[in-house]
């Protein structure tokens, strides 16, 4: 089991110096047009070189990465080129809201998943229609269009919920479980729809294995039967399905960030890649790998946990 999870904290180290040098060399490549963006179109040509002196885009872009990759360990990356404010300070007020996004719509996700996958696999009849309606519905509408939906039904229509802005926990709970009740409502609805019906489609195969039929005719309750051996054998495709949702809910939440005006990831990427501010446009490409590999070495452990068999991959 240790040797699984130091093998997995290994590849997920690659995984991350691999995405981050070919970002760097994506975003740095050109040093001259970086520094004529910051600058302004009408900056002479002696004042882009100088900029770019200034900004240390003169040096080679091994050179380049490796300082900046000295700064995520030291945990300085750098200021941003537009507002000279520090990067870790930027991420440190806007994180905390992406991640109340991302991790209110993974735990709720996971929770209904789970039974209504099981429930449309066991039960069938309206359940099972129900569950591959919402796969369908989840996959073919966008998330901000529910979104949009939502605040003309809940904060126009009705006026129960805020339709913008987001309140700190540190101020009030209620206000702050009410500004992100509706944007974690749009991001579930896709998400849950594609969860449920990887579980399900995992533990009808399970269901068809000879050991199941095995522990029925042994006289065992179904609800031990589903519970104790076909969810734990079902788990790690189910679980795998999950941890790929990450990657779907951070999508997700850049755009349902702009819709309910909340000052996030998303929010910040959106507006420092449009601005070409390349160091705030890294510091949130690097904190999107980390909570993607983290999440997915976490699903990881929860499959080996669940599953004894997948201690050995």
């Amino acid at each position: 089991m240790l040797v699984s999870v130091v093998k997995k904290l290994v590849r997920s180290v690659g995984v991350l110096l691999v995405v981050s040098f070919a970002t760097f060399v994506l975003m740095y490549g050109n040093g001259p047009g970086i520094a004529r963006g910051v600058l302004g179109t009408r900056a002479s040509e002696s004042d882009v070189r100088a900029e770019v002196v200034r900004l240390g885009l003169d040096k080679p872009l091994l050179v380049q990465y490796g300082d900046w990759l000295k700064g995520v360990v030291t945990g300085n990356l750098g200021d941003s080129f537009f507002t000279g404010q520090s990067v870790t300070s930027a991420l440190s007020s806007r994180v905390p809201v992406t991640l109340t996004l991302i991790v209110l719509s993974l735990l709720l996700t996971a929770v209904a998943s789970v039974l209504l996958g099981v429930a449309a696999a066991v039960r069938g009849g309206w359940i099972d229609r129900v569950v591959q309606f919402l796969s369908v519905l989840g996959a073919a509408v966008p998330a901000f269009i529910i979104a949009i939906g939502l605040v003309f039904a809940f904060a126009v229509s009705v006026r129960l919920l805020p339709a913008t802005g987001y309140v700190s926990p540190d101020q009030s709970i209620s206000g702050w479980l009410k500004s992100v009740t509706l944007p974690v409502i749009a991001l579930l609805i896709g998400s849950i729809a594609n969860a449920a019906a990887q579980f399900r489609g995992a533990v009808l195969d399970t269901l068809s294995q000879d050991f199941v039929r095995t522990l029925r005719a042994r006289g065992i309750p179904e609800s031990r039967v589903v519970f104790r051996h076909v969810l734990r054998n079902a788990a790690g495709p189910g679980l795998t399905a999950l941890s790929l949702q990450t990657l779907g809910l951070i999508g997700g939440a850049v755009i349902i960030e702009q819709v309910f005006a909340l000052p996030g990831l998303g929010d910040l990427s959106n507006t420092s890649a449009q601005k070409g501010d390349v160091p705030l446009v890294m510091g949130c490409v690097l904190v999107t790998i980390v909570v993607v590999l983290v999440v997915n070495l976490l699903g990881d452990l929860v499959t080996a946990a669940v599953n004894p068999k997948a201690r050995t991959r």
